[in-house]
């Protein structure tokens, strides 16, 4: 059974990105190559995207800048949102201020800053 080129190209448009990622893996591992440059470029290329949607931002980080008057109360929630000890939560709340969350999406962001904020804290989303 012979395959064409524009078989090939079709049943690769029909994947998913998680397949895709997962199908370059094997052709790495298989002929012992990484396709790190053109794997970013196809990968950009079927989005269609407009340009301005490709520059919206899409990852957030959430700045504790005060603890406020309750500061147990946000020590408890830096916990929730970090799973770090009791010490470093007081830690990172002491020494405001701290980054808490890195690279989250927006949604995360905005229930983080939510949940610190309920609890008295003054937070900044970047």
């Amino acid at each position: 059974m012979s395959v064409t080129k524009e078989q090939v190209v079709e049943f690769i448009s029909s994947m998913t990105v998680l397949e895709l990622a997962d199908f370059i893996k094997e052709l790495e591992e298989k002929f012992g190559v990484s396709a790190a440059a053109p794997v970013a470029a196809f990968a950009a290329a079927p989005a269609g995207a407009p340009a301005e949607a490709a520059e919206e931002k899409t990852e957030f980080d959430v700045i504790l800048k005060e603890a406020g008057a309750n500061k147990i109360g946000v020590i408890k929630v830096v916990r929730a949102l970090t799973g770090l000890g009791l010490k470093e939560a007081k830690d990172k709340v002491d020494g405001a201020p701290q980054t808490i969350k890195e690279g989250v999406s927006k949604a995360d962001a905005e229930a983080a800053k939510k949940d610190l904020t309920e609890a008295g804290a003054v937070v900044e989303v970047k």
